[in-house]
């Protein structure tokens, strides 16, 4: 083996051990960027919990307010009012409940273009490779 034969392989050694040192340091990058981002979800998340517990609160309330105004508007009873804003409700909730269900049931569980895909490449690979052999 020549010297230069060797420098060669001690050229290629350091290469590849360049090579393995940036993969590792590309992903411990990685896993900090995603280590941010889940830190920033989670926090993002806690807000949209505390809001959406704070924004119930104040339909709640509004709810209330409304039917004792409809009831002292009408000069109803209060079960009136109550009763009113609670169909109003209903009807909502039902209307929301129909709609969703009906995209719901548009759902595929399986991805289907996905896997018409995945078979066009398999007859497509099989193809290639009986067209190679003859």
């Amino acid at each position: 083996m020549t010297e230069r034969d060797s420098s060669v392989g001690t050229l290629v050694s350091s290469i590849v051990g360049d090579v393995q040192t940036l993969a590792r340091q590309e992903i411990a990058l990685a896993r900090e960027e995603i280590k941010e981002e889940l830190s920033t979800a989670r926090d993002a998340a806690v807000k949209l919990g505390i809001a959406a517990a704070v924004l119930s609160i104040g339909g709640i309330l509004l709810t209330v307010f409304l039917s004792l105004a409809i009831a002292d508007l009408f000069d109803w009873p209060t079960w009136a009012g109550f009763g009113l804003v609670g169909l109003v409700f209903a009807i909502i909730g039902g209307v929301l409940l129909f709609l969703g269900k009906k995209d719901i049931d548009k759902i595929q569980p399986m991805p289907q273009k996905t896997i018409d895909t995945m078979k066009e490449n398999v007859e497509w690979i099989k193809d290639r490779t009986t067209s190679d052999r003859t």
